[in-house]
C-alpha cells in the first residue's frame, strides 16, 4: 500500500491519499478541506478513488467529504455511528471554526472494532478509539506496517478531550489497548503533525508513560 499526506486547512490536518500500486485503486482518508488540491494530486498519480475513509468526523477532518464523495461517486466509510452527531453539526462546525459552507451527509457504512476495509488488494484493520470523540477509529495495515490514527495520538503528544462527549480516561485506555498493542515499529500517521512509531511513543509520550 502506498500513502502520501497531505495537509489541508488552515488547522494543518494530515488529508492521506491511499493507493494500491497494482490497481491504482485509492482512498482517502480525512479530507478535511482543500478538495481541489486533493483532486489535483489524485489526478496526476492517476488513481481512481474507490471510497473516502473518516476518522472521526470534526470538521477539519470531515469538511470536504460531500464534495469529494459527489466528484467521484464513492462511499463514505467510518467513523463509527458514535460520531452521527458530529456529522449532523458539520454547518454548525463549520460556522464556528471559519471553514467553507459545507454539505451534509451520511456515511454509506458505519465502522465498528474488527471491521475490515479493502483498497485495492490490501486490507486494513478498523480498530475503534474513542476518547478525541465517541466514534473516532483507527485504520491499521499489518502488511504495509502503517496506521492511520487521526486526532488519538501525535508525536508526544495525545488527543484532546475537551469537546463534547470527549473522555480523558477512555482516550488513555484506547490508546493503551489498541495502539500500544500494535508492534513497535509500526508507524503511526497522525491527524496533525509528523509521523511517529508505536516504541517511540511508548517510551517518550509523556500522557501514556
Amino acid at each position: 500500500m502506498n500513502y502520501h499526506i497531505i495537509p489541508v486547512t488552515d488547522f494543518m490536518q494530515n488529508c492521506t491519499i491511499l493507493w494500491c500500486e497494482q490497481s491504482k485503486d485509492a482512498a482517502i482518508v480525512d479530507p478535511g478541506g482543500d478538495a481541489q488540491s486533493l483532486v489535483a494530486y489524485i489526478e496526476q498519480q492517476q488513481l481512481t478513488v474507490r471510497k473516502i475513509l473518516l476518522t472521526h468526523a470534526h470538521i477539519d477532518h470531515a469538511g470536504a467529504t460531500a464534495e469529494l464523495a459527489a466528484k467521484f461517486d464513492c462511499p463514505i466509510e467510518g467513523p463509527h455511528q458514535d460520531d452521527k452527531f458530529w456529522i449532523d453539526a458539520l454547518p454548525q462546525q463549520s460556522q464556528m471554526f471559519g471553514f467553507p459552507k459545507v454539505d451534509g451527509f451520511s456515511p454509506t457504512r458505519w465502522l465498528n472494532q474488527g471491521d475490515e476495509i479493502t483498497v485495492g488488494q490490501h486490507t486494513l484493520e478498523v480498530r475503534h478509539c474513542p476518547g478525541h470523540t465517541p466514534g473516532h477509529v483507527v485504520f491499521v495495515d499489518q502488511a504495509a506496517k502503517f496506521a492511520i490514527v487521526g486526532d488519538v495520538i501525535f508525536k508526544n503528544s495525545i488527543g484532546r478531550t475537551d469537546f463534547p462527549k470527549g473522555d480523558h480516561a477512555t482516550l488513555i485506555n484506547a490508546i493503551k489497548q489498541q495502539i500500544l498493542s500494535l508492534p513497535d515499529d509500526m508507524t503511526l500517521l497522525p491527524g496533525h503533525g509528523p509521523t511517529t512509531t508505536v516504541a517511540r511513543e511508548r517510551q517518550n509520550n509523556p500522557y501514556i508513560r
